[in-house]
């Protein structure tokens, strides 16, 4: 079978499995097979797959049409520029958490802590773009830290980037002058699990998606634990759920910190909230 007629084929079968975009999504499983970029493929139309081939797009197709997100699939995908390593032990970095890299690069902070790293793209993103700070990122999970240490290494950031296993800030050391603490929590409430779209209800982390029944319960933790790690011209940079920025901003002023800057998506939703110590 030639390139033309795989993705002619597969174009209205991902259709009928309501994937987004279905010619790009085949184009590009099919790029990533063959080692290419995907324009390189409209040069190949008429160029015959062998049987390997085509077994191996067989089951990459079977598991995009079953929901399995196409960076899962493809093993990478790109946040800030830059390409990252990303599997089911990690959430997928989505464009949205690129406002909180840019509300973090107006401070400029010289020492900063990633508070639930997952691939790491937030920690690794910081260091690349401010390459006189010192970065610390931190996870609970195993899993999600061997997941950032090898992005950390694929951007040759080993000696920039200290990685911690650790529930928030808890094993942080006390002595540590943090000038800024980022997060991109959990914050989908538990009862909208399963209103989720299937590709991330399925098969992202539910730890890394969920917290509590409101969805606000690591703000809860996370907020006090910053106020007493930051220096007194430090500042917490938080990604929000849609319709929370009024609760986290008043757990920020009951928790001595001034809010300075929100920062709306493309929707108009309340994404990013930047707050400073109150002096």
């Amino acid at each position: 079978m030639r390139i033309l007629e795989v993705i002619n084929k597969t174009t209205p079968f991902f259709e009928k499995h309501g994937i987004e975009s279905p010619r790009l999504n085949i184009e590009l499983l099919l790029a990533h097979l063959l080692k290419k970029k995907r324009l390189d493929l409209y040069l190949e139309f008429e160029r015959e797959l062998d049987e390997p081939t085509l077994t191996g797009l067989r089951e990459f197709v079977r598991r995009r049409a079953a929901g399995e997100p196409l960076q899962y699939i493809l093993g990478t995908t790109e946040f800030c520029g830059l390409e990252f390593l990303t599997d089911r032990r990690v959430l997928i970095p989505r464009p949205e958490t690129e406002l909180l890299i840019e509300a973090v690069l107006q401070c400029r902070p010289r020492v900063i802590v990633d508070v639930g790293t997952g691939s790491g793209c937030v920690a690794v993103a910081l260091a690349k773009k401010l390459p006189d700070a010192e970065v610390y990122a931190l996870d609970a999970s195993a899993d999600a830290l061997d997941v950032a240490r090898a992005n950390i290494k694929r951007h040759d950031l080993e000696k920039k980037i200290r990685l911690f296993q650790s529930d928030l800030l808890g094993k942080l050391p006390g002595s540590l002058p943090v000038d800024a603490i980022v997060s991109n929590p959990p914050y989908v409430a538990t009862g909208e699990l399963t209103k989720l779209p299937k590709e991330v209800r399925d098969f992202e982390p539910v730890r890394a998606l969920v917290a509590g029944e409101d969805g606000l319960e690591v703000y809860r933790r996370l907020i006090p634990q910053a106020q007493a790690c930051l220096t007194p011209a430090g500042f917490i940079a938080l990604e929000l759920g849609a319709g929370q920025c009024a609760t986290v901003k008043q757990l920020l002023a009951g928790n001595g910190f001034e809010v300075t800057q929100v920062v709306k998506d493309l929707q108009g939703h309340e994404r990013v909230i930047v707050a400073h110590v109150k002096s």
